[in-house]
Parts: structure tokens; sequence; C-alpha cells
């Protein structure tokens, strides 16, 4: 097949995306298919032959290219890369997550790889997705949203109301832990929103789940088995996600059969109520009790070297290359019908 692999953009997750992107572009070269890839910030074409490392924090605002990903999208409808059967959307976060690409690619009549337009805004935005999973009757953590302008002191007062501290402060729609912090108590709040507002107009405030993380795959309608992480810092950040050797990963996951069961219901659950399709990434903590809290649903997980979804797979038996090649092949089959999800 003549496939396009988007990739790179402009959000903070734009270095993540350039591995992912170069991983699936290759696997998709091994299996016999002619690759493009494209960096839609600046509509740039990538050379999958040179290397690209994931640093310790996300890339500064300064540093990263404007996106154009109308004009990117534009040239794909006409044909400046040659007929595509299929675009790889390997893009991570906001503009490329959230339902934005999708719905360009889903207007130029593109076929394209994960979840629809619907799915992705549901799954990128928290608050929203928080409400859905509870009304799923899948756990997730007390909580609330708010907009980042809020006084300080009325914050606190909802914080101690809502889930009290220790909390998690988070953007609203990011990825990666990009912006996230772990709140000991109300005078530390005030850093945290001001570290969480410089990527997101919008956060949420979650008690935070003492315990274990634990992630689920979900592939071709089944859920793989459950992963385990185990950051060496004890929090699962940017840094320990990306950098080699600073987290551990157990798969399958050493919890008793009938937690690991649980967990993917709970995954299938809210992949089917989310209206998520072809593959995603739905991430939890364990309590001590092995009670699950669902935290989020990823539409575009990595596929680094170091993420999560591969390592799933090949625990399940699927190497990478023929996961990427299933990805594919199921976004291609549905060709350019529109659909809700």
């Amino acid at each position: 097949m003549r496939v396009i692999v988007l990739m790179g953009g402009d959000s903070p997750e734009r270095d993540v995306s350039l591995v992912s992107g170069r991983a699936i572009g290759e696997a998709l070269i091994r299996r016999g298919h002619e690759v493009t890839a494209l960096d839609t910030a600046g509509t740039r074409l990538v050379d999958l032959e040179n290397t690209k490392t994931i640093g310790t924090e996300p890339p500064s605002n300064a540093l990263v290219p404007s996106g154009d990903a109308i004009h990117a999208v534009e040239r794909l409808s006409a044909h400046a890369f040659g007929d595509v059967d299929v675009v790889f959307v390997a893009l991570h976060g906001t503009g490329g997550e959230d339902g934005t690409i999708q719905a360009l690619l889903e207007t130029a009549g593109v076929p394209y790889t994960g979840s629809g337009v619907l799915a992705s805004s549901l799954a990128m935005d928290k608050e929203i997705s928080k409400r859905l999973f509870r009304d799923l009757g899948v756990p997730n953590p007390p909580g609330f949203a708010a907009d980042a302008d809020t006084p300080i002191a009325e914050l606190i007062a909802r914080v101690r109301e809502s889930c009290g501290f220790p909390a998690v402060v988070k953007p609203n729609a990011q990825g990666s832990s990009v912006g996230v912090s772990i709140v000991p108590a109300e005078e530390k709040l005030a850093t945290a929103v001001e570290e969480a507002r410089a990527y997101d107009s919008r956060l949420l405030f979650e008690g935070f789940i003492p315990g274990r993380e634990m992630t689920v795959a979900v592939y071709d309608g089944r859920a793989l088995p459950v992963v385990e992480i185990v950051p060496h810092s004890g929090l699962y950040d940017y840094r320990s996600k990306y950098t080699p050797g600073s987290s551990e990963y157990h798969v399958p996951a050493d919890i008793p059969q009938e937690v690991a069961a649980e967990l993917q219901r709970y995954a299938l659950r809210c992949f089917h109520g989310l209206r998520c399709r072809d593959f995603a990434r739905v991430d939890f903590r364990l309590n001590p009790a092995n009670a699950p809290y669902c935290l989020e649903v990823n539409t575009i997980p990595g596929m680094t070297p170091t993420s999560l979804v591969p390592k799933a797979a090949q625990c399940a038996g699927i190497d990478f290359d023929t996961l990427v090649e299933g990805i594919t092949r199921s976004a291609a089959s549905r060709g350019r019908v529109r659909s809700s999800g």
C-alpha cells in the first residue's frame, strides 16, 4: 500500500511523535509498503533514516515550529505525494489526537488510522471523558475541572471538598504527563496550577490514588495483557516515560488473575463507550486494596521503543511490525466511509 505517516506537529508531545512516526514508518517499509513521512509542522518531509531522540523534558514552546495541518491535508487531497491508500496518524497531543486532524482527513476523504473525530475529541478532554466513565460504571478518581484563572483560594476550597490532598493537577487536554503535578498540601497548589496553565486554559484536579500504575492496551477488539509501570523516581512523569532505564515494565503485571480481568473489562468498556477504533491504551491506578481507578484513554498511544502498547502486544505474541500492519490494514479496509466514532 501507499501510506503517509503524519508525525511531529506543534504540540508539547512533538518529540515523542517524531520517534513514534519513525518507528511506524520503518515497520511499514519492512512489510513492503511505500511510505512517505510528513511533519505537519510546516508540511515537511521526514527522512526516516535520521534518528530522533526524546529529551528529558517536553520541548519549549519557543522551539516548536508552527503547525500547518490544514496545508498538509490539502496537499494530501491534491495528491501532491501521489495516490494514498491510507494515512497513519502518529501525532500525539493537541492538533493530532483531539479530533482536529481527523476532521480534516474526513473532509478530504482520506482513510486514516485510529479513532474518529468524536472518540478522539472525547478522550482528549479529560473532564468530559471522566463524566462518561462514570456513566459507563468505570471507577475514576474524585475531582473536578476548573478554568486556569480561577482564584487559588477557591481552588483550595474545592480540592478540600471534592478530593482532598494530596491532589493531582493536570492540563485538561494534554498527554505524556505534560504539566502534571502531585500536590501534597494546599500551599503547593499555586505552583502546580502555574505549571499546568502553561499548557491549557482548563485544568483537572483529582485525588491522588496511592498504589500501582497499570495500563491496558486494546487492539483488534480485544484487551491485551495488563502492563505494570514501575518508575524509579516514584512518579511516572515525562522523564520516566521517555528516558531509557528510568522505569521498569512488568508484562504481564504481577497481579491476581481476577484483578487483571477486571482491568481488561473496564478497558474494553471505556474503549467501546467512547467509540474508539483500531487501537488505544487505557491507563489505571490500582490502590493497595487492588481497586482500579481509570485515569484516561489514549487514542493514539506512543509507538516508541519504550512505549507500552508494543510491550503488551509482544506479550500477546504480536510483534511490532505485525501490530503496525494490522492497524494500517484495519484503517484501509474502512475506506473513505465517515463514521461517528
